[in-house]
């Protein structure tokens, strides 16, 4: 479960950290990003853990809710399976098409940035 929400907070990091403070955005980097502790965090920035862990908690729940009116991050989701689902078929159903082959790669390219 803990790297669920890891990945999930780092993947919300990408798409929404340039709404955060510089505060935050330093907080969630060194904490998901580079494994810091709270202890190491509150270190580096002359504060208590608790001031980590609270700014880091109000954090999160700011990255959800960015995420629950913006969708950016499912949105992306939802398209990489659709890619990944058309993919699938054409090797399956299309297997000799080479044009097809050549536009979906880039479509499939376009769908990763």
């Amino acid at each position: 479960m803990e790297i669920e929400k890891n990945n999930r907070m780092n993947s919300l990091f990408e798409f929404y950290g340039a709404l955060l403070t510089e505060k935050q955005h330093s907080y969630l980097e060194l904490y998901y990003g580079d494994d810091y502790s709270l202890g190491e965090i509150a270190t580096e920035f002359d504060v208590s853990r608790q001031a980590v862990y609270d700014n880091i908690r109000r954090t999160e729940a700011s990255l959800e809710e960015y995420e629950s009116k913006l969708h950016l991050l499912a949105n992306y989701q939802a398209q990489n399976q659709a890619v990944d689902a058309l993919v699938a078929y054409v090797r399956v159903n299309y297997p000799q098409d080479t044009r097809l082959s050549t536009l979906l790669t880039r479509v499939a390219d376009q769908a990763a940035r």
